[in-house]
């Protein structure tokens, strides 16, 4: 049963590929290898998740194992050719059919701040007004202290530093595998904490504020 499971959804994988490269990125789907890297931070205490492009669901299903609950869970897939499937296998979660891009102008469950969002996205095919916009519909989303989880096929992280410099963000290599074809490297993005003399610059004088 599970080869089977697992060929169809290959199979499946690989027809979404072939029907839109630049979207899916790659021939195949995530390995559980990587799944277990991107979700080894979370834990029960995260508390609500988003996944930006889950695709079939293995890092959805990566969550479930780390102890997070299916309707705190929410799902944000462009491909309707993988929107059915995840309905069906995640039937308590929140699945949103639209586009990334487009995450910090819609209500997700009265606006809930989420403790994490994991990524299945390709950052490295994308525009960056696009990545500028998943970015900050993200950082919306999550709380505070929250973290935007990713991954790339490249050793560096696939958001330009100057994207996250003008954002107020910072990535962090947290692991890596080469049981995935290819092998990949994740990354954790993070708010920058605040600068430590911030608060004891004397304020701008009134002349210059008008």
């Amino acid at each position: 049963m599970a080869v089977a499971m697992c060929t169809s959804e290959i199979f499946h994988f690989l027809r979404a590929w072939l029907a839109n490269p630049l979207r899916v990125a790659s021939v195949l789907p995530s390995s559980s290898s990587l799944s277990l890297v991107i979700t080894r931070e979370i834990t029960t205490a995260t508390g609500p998740v988003i996944e930006l492009g889950p695709g079939t669901g293995v890092f959805t299903r990566a969550l479930l194992t780390r102890g997070v609950p299916e309707e705190d869970i929410v799902l944000v897939e462009s491909g309707r050719e993988f929107v059915g499937r995840l309905r069906s296998q995640f039937p308590a979660a929140s699945i949103l059919e639209m586009d990334a891009a487009d995450l910090g102008s819609v209500q997700v469950h009265e606006d809930l701040k989420a403790g994490a969002v994991i990524s299945g996205l390709p950052f490295l095919s994308m525009p960056p007004r696009k990545i500028l916009a998943i970015l900050a519909g993200t950082f919306q989303k999550l709380r505070a202290d929250g973290a935007l989880y990713l991954f790339t096929y490249g050793y560096f992280c696939p958001i330009p530093k100057v994207l996250l410099d003008r954002l107020g963000l910072k990535s962090t290599r947290v692991g890596g595998t080469f049981a995935n074809f290819p092998p990949a490297v994740v990354y954790r993005i993070k708010r920058r904490p605040p600068l430590p003399f911030a608060s004891s610059v004397d304020p701008a004088p009134a002349a210059l504020t008008q």
